[in-house]
């Protein structure tokens, strides 16, 4: 976990979440799913003028009236009563019902018309004979209300289909103009801006466009879990607000840099100028922007002015690079690490080394030495040889060395991993104080490193994914600062997935492989790797070949 006195503002907890529930009103038309939408009153106190699906806070009302409602055997308590919020606000907003006679028959709209949208609503219907359709509501999703926001809502997006023989007429107090819609007419008219929705409106809709039919949703829905849980965070980005999910690869530096959900954090990538992540963290990111590279390779500074600065990664041999983070750390770079020999990470080390000695110190160079594997272009020497499980600790002057973990206010202690399988050199790092993981090119936010042998090797790989996990546990590492892209969150999460992701494309290779044994690594590429641009085919082609070389060493069984 990260030091509280490491973080770059106080923190503020965030306002209490109140319970609500929402409903997405569906019904299948002419040309795909068409879901119900409304506008918010201008003067409501939350996303006034934004089209919504309706809902609204749950009350004790609710939970007092499971005995009104139909309710399926594996559906909870806690789902009911939300299920019969979303009922009664659907009634209150737009005079939808979601209720059935004792006969089975559906409601009216003869019926619905007798009712009074303000008095109690399950008495009404309790005195009516009606009993509330709670069986035919689903949960499609999780909502958490951004923790910057001044109201926060922990709400449910439920699913129904419409009632057959009821029209929607909004109470045009706090909802109007209600309109059925395709999901992606209403992203289009978002995106022209005629049609205002708010961040989890969108992304929900950006899910449902994809459903052919209103069965095909509730059909997903029937696990009584939500398809999707978030609680997104906010950063900027081109000097406006964007919000992310946790799948999104700026999650988790907004988690890191704003763990309470001030936005605070910006997102764009520049390489003139260092970013504060921590007091004791800063990144730069070279001016080299590839395929290969994503936005650039980031370099990193642990310390702070009183201890001095490691340096992660110095990069290419840029000039002008090597030069802002010389002078980002006050030129006081007490030691160099290279987490492996390629061109895009070690060739940095010895004209900063050169740039700091002009200045009067001398940091030495760390890292592994390039194996006989490595290209030419990736041969490294370093000045001090890390072992595997090696503590570099990093104290501020004029603190005492006390390494008990009550003293760790003023101290930075990577500890060195040895990771082989991007490249047989290839080491990661641990700042034991905070839970943080420098990566290198083991692992990546928003791709997957490319394991190109001889010098890369995919069994060594994926037990090296394997060590890093094992290391989550033991060093309560809860961040990964990758060599390109953003900070990754939920460390061991990120792990498991990544290594799912490769298990995954290994046997889709080895069904390629068996469908065409006779061929060649350019006739697999395309049938292996078809889910990704044609471009990156090449590239692939290097991984694919790391496949096969595992494939080929396995067992005959496990082919």
């Amino acid at each position: 976990m990260v030091r509280p006195n490491q973080l770059l503002q106080p923190t503020r907890e965030p306002v209490a979440l109140r319970p609500a529930a929402t409903v997405l009103l569906l019904r299948d038309g002419k040309h795909g799913i068409e879901v119900l939408m409304t506008r918010r009153s201008m003067t409501a106190s939350f996303a006034p003028g934004a089209y919504v699906f309706p809902g609204g806070g749950i009350d004790a009302a609710d939970s007092a009236a499971h005995r009104q409602s139909t309710r399926r055997p594996t559906q909870g308590d806690l789902h009911l009563t939300q299920a019969i919020a979303a009922i009664r606000e659907s009634f209150e907003e737009l005079g939808v019902l979601l209720a059935r006679h004792a006969d089975g028959g559906h409601v009216t709209t003869a019926d619905i018309a007798a009712l009074d949208r303000k008095a109690p609503f399950a008495a009404q219907c309790q005195a009516r004979g009606l009993t509330l359709a709670g069986a035919d509501v689903f949960v499609l999703a999780h909502w958490i209300t951004d923790r910057d926001l001044p109201r926060r809502f922990d709400v449910p997006f439920l699913v129904a289909r419409m009632p057959e023989g009821q029209e929607p007429v909004a109470d045009e107090s706090e909802q109007f103009e209600p309109e059925w819609i395709r999901p992606a007419d209403a992203l289009a008219k978002h995106a022209a801006g005629n049609f205002f929705i708010i961040f989890p409106t969108i992304r929900t809709l950006e899910r449902l466009q994809h459903y052919p039919s209103v069965d095909a949703v509730l059909n997903a829905c029937a696990g009584e879990h939500p398809l999707w849980t978030s609680c997104p965070r906010a950063g900027f980005l081109n000097g406006q607000t964007a919000r992310y999910m946790e799948h999104e690869s700026p999650f988790g530096e907004l988690a890191l840099t704003s763990p309470d959900g001030q936005i605070v954090h910006t997102l764009d990538w520049q390489t003139d100028a260092p970013v504060k992540l921590l007091k004791n963290l800063m990144r730069l990111t070279a001016p080299n922007p590839g395929v290969m590279t994503g936005p650039g390779t980031n370099s990193y500074l642990v310390g702070d002015a009183l201890s001095g600065y490691i340096a992660i990664d110095p990069g290419p041999a840029d000039a002008d690079h090597l030069q802002r983070l010389y002078q980002a750390a006050g030129g006081d770079i007490r030691l160099i690490v290279c987490t492996h020999s390629h061109p895009d990470h070690s060739p940095g080390a010895r004209p900063l080394q050169a740039l700091c000695e002009a200045a009067g110190r001398r940091p030495l160079i760390a890292g592994l030495p390039s194996a006989a594997t490595a290209r030419a272009d990736s041969a490294f020497t370093p000045d001090w040889v890390l072992s595997d499980n090696e503590l570099l600790t990093h104290i501020s002057r004029g603190v005492e060395p006390d390494l008990t973990p009550q003293n760790s206010q003023n101290r930075h202690t990577l500890k060195v991993l040895f990771t082989p399988g991007h490249a047989a050199n290839h080491l990661c790092l641990v700042l034991l104080e905070d839970g943080l993981l420098f990566s290198g090119d083991h692992i990546l936010n928003g791709s997957t490193t490319v394991i190109n042998p001889p010098d890369g090797n995919m069994n060594a790989y994926l037990d090296s994914l394997d060590l890093l996990s094992q290391a989550c546990d033991e060093n309560a590492i809860e961040f990964i600062l990758p060599a390109h892209g953003y900070v990754i969150g939920q460390a061991k999460i990120a792990i498991a997935h990544l290594k799912a992701h490769r298990l995954k494309r290994e046997a889709k290779i080895i069904g390629v492989m068996q469908a065409l044994p006779e061929g060649t690594l350019d006739d697999w590429v395309p049938l292996a790797y078809d889910d990704v641009d044609r471009g990156i085919w090449p590239v692939a082609k290097r991984s694919l070949l790391a496949h096969v070389e595992r494939i080929q060493s396995m067992p005959q069984s496990g082919k």
